[in-house]
């Protein structure tokens, strides 16, 4: 029997809701079709957004929402997608899939998105192609209260108070498709063009947030912060990171995301487990700048990439979702909780249609995949304290692909109650569990587990052949509980104390 060791009396640092954040570009059909169907659409929508995608997407309490990229976000200029739609210009989107964007979904719709959400709003500027002049006007024009070409621009468009922008991104992978850069360069340009990211209002800061490094590039990372700290302290609040799981480490031929074998799941599990690596190597480099912590690492884009479903725009990165998903996310999900001391952010990709999305859809058809319902679970972490503790493991898997059985995370809610997440990323071996809480007697347990075979989804034909359901089998004695994890799952424990 695995022991689970919690101390709620010592916390070890506070859950940001955006730990859980969630990113949406002009990809595919994630804003279009996916998003944004227009007021005009026979798809139930308020201001054109999707009634039944906003309805989902409120349940998992969506805390912020990165947009417009992405690759996207370097090739767009924010006056193309302002004003009358009729009059907003056509462009050909090169990054995703050479089909024509419209326009019709720019900073106004965007900002009505967040509200209908209620989540805070993640801009991401355009450096590779655009002007420090043309980011400081975005900035101007969604945030300036006074008298200004901008704000003059910005309510002859119909919206007379500015909006509060949360965070900012200067910039977007400018190691690759964001401008080919040096680190050094990037550094350069980064404290340039941040300068002009200005805090309109000194009761509204805007976070801003550098572009990281790819995956474990260590040489970006450490030449960005020694060019931007070498004369002060970095003026920045974040630094990105991006990590994508590929179940076969290779960018030509992926992989399928419903078609693979045992190997294939413990390879894909095996390399989401590196994010742990990513944060600690990243971090310790961070540190040497940033001792304190106060720049926050932020992961605004992770998840599954697998090659594209049969048929569908290879642009357009659309792939079904199965409980291997749901593993990977709930893995994450752990990790960024037990590194919250660093870690301030992370953003799945993609919110809707795209990657290691929460929701498919198609036509007025909506899905909820296997990894909404792991969000849906784990948003009892939401602005919880995360507090001390261990999970005896063992190690499984195949070949050079080895993993620990198990991964857990556990936080104080603000419902003050005790948060239990755990993943058990066997194929066939349930793990039974003793839980034991230091000084602390246990009154009651409520449980909810996702389960199901590894290949495992939700299809339009069938929505909920993956769901959650409540999990009954858990023995309270004292400050102890005992229970049996089933093999291929995702588990949430309240626990009332």
């Amino acid at each position: 029997m695995a022991k689970l060791y919690v101390n709620p009396k010592v916390k070890k640092g506070h859950l940001n809701p955006e730990l859980q954040g969630h990113f949406s570009e002009h990809l595919g059909r994630c804003i279009y079709e996916g998003i944004y169907v227009g007021e005009n659409s026979e798809i139930p929508n308020v201001n054109g957004m999707r009634t039944d995608v906003v309805e989902a997407l409120k349940e998992i309490q969506v805390p912020v929402l990165r947009w417009p990229g992405g690759c996207f976000a370097d090739e767009y200029h924010w006056k193309d997608g302002i004003g009358p739609k009729e009059n907003r210009k056509k462009m050909i989107n090169t990054h995703w899939g050479g089909v024509v964007e419209d326009n019709s979904f720019g900073t106004h719709e965007f900002m009505e998105l967040c509200k209908q959400l209620g989540c805070k709003t993640y801009i991401n500027g355009n450096m590779g192609s655009g002007t420090v002049q043309e980011m400081s006007e975005w900035v101007e024009y969604m945030t300036f209260e006074g008298v200004s070409p901008m704000a003059d621009l910005r309510k002859e468009n119909g919206h007379e108070e500015p909006w509060k922008v949360d965070y900012f991104g200067v910039g977007n992978e400018n190691w690759g498709c964001g401008g080919n850069m040096r680190p050094e360069f990037y550094g350069d340009m980064y404290r340039r063009y941040q300068t002009y990211v200005r805090n309109y209002n000194p009761n509204a800061p805007i976070s801003k947030i550098a572009c990281g490094a790819n995956a474990g590039d260590y040489h970006w990372t450490e030449k960005v912060l020694e060019t931007t700290f070498d004369h002060g302290n970095g003026y920045m609040d974040g630094l990105s990171l991006h990590y994508y799981t590929l179940p076969t480490g290779d960018w030509g031929k992926k992989g399928s995301s419903t078609d693979f074998d045992e190997k294939g799941w413990y390879a894909t599990l095996n390399r989401t487990l590196f994010m742990e690596n990513l944060i600690k190597r990243h971090g310790a480099i961070m540190d040497q700048y940033d001792p304190e912590k106060k720049i926050g690492m932020i992961i605004d884009e992770w998840g599954t990439w697998y090659d594209v479903e049969p048929g569908t725009n290879p642009g357009f990165l659309y792939q079904q979702n199965t409980m291997r998903d749901a593993l990977v996310a709930g893995i994450n999900l752990n990790l960024f909780n037990k590194n919250c001391d660093r870690v301030k952010m992370a953003n799945i990709a993609q919110m809707v249609n795209v990657l290691q999305a929460v929701i498919l859809t198609e036509g007025e058809k909506m899905v909820k995949t296997p990894t909404w319902h792991v969000f849906n679970m784990y948003k009892a972490h939401q602005d919880a304290e995360l507090v001390e503790s261990t999970i005896e493991t063992k190690e499984i898997g195949m070949d050079e692909f080895k993993v620990p059985n198990l991964t857990e995370s556990v936080s104080l809610g603000v419902d003050g109650k005790l948060h239990v997440t755990l993943t058990n990323l066997s194929l066939d071996e349930a793990s039974d569990i003793e839980a034991v809480f230091t000084e602390t007697a246990v009154k009651s347990v409520k449980g909810t587990i996702l389960t199901g075979g590894m290949k495992a989804h939700n299809t339009f034909e069938e929505p909920d052949a993956v769901h959650t359901e409540n999990f009954d089998g858990v023995k309270v004695d004292g400050n102890k509980i005992t229970f049996t994890i089933p093999a291929c799952s995702v588990l949430h424990l309240e626990v009332e104390i």
